[in-house]
């Protein structure tokens, strides 16, 4: 079964409220067997332009993992707070192994 991958494209507009969502969403993440790969950071463009500032990239054990994670009580009630504090996108992706 291939691992799942949650990329986000993140523009934070209120860094204040953005690191309310950032306190609270590594649990909501772990309890459903995902971590960070990267989290913000330093980027550097190797070719074209990046769409959006921060990058975010979670690894679960599966998709479906990934799936009930997004759709999980926990999470919904944080997906207010990123959206208020950011614009970007989020895409779920199917693992090689």
């Amino acid at each position: 079964m291939p691992k799942g991958y949650v990329i986000g494209q993140i523009d934070v507009h209120d860094p204040d409220a953005y690191a309310e969502y950032r306190t609270h969403t590594p649990a909501s993440v772990a309890e459903f067997g995902g971590r960070f790969l990267v989290r913000g950071g330093e980027m550097t463009s190797l070719e074209g332009e990046p769409p959006r500032p921060r990058i975010v990239v979670l690894e679960f054990p599966s998709v479906e993992q990934a799936q009930a994670w997004y759709t999980s009580p926990g999470y919904k009630q944080l997906i207010p707070i990123r959206q208020g504090a950011s614009v970007g996108n989020l895409f779920l992706v199917s693992g090689a192994d």
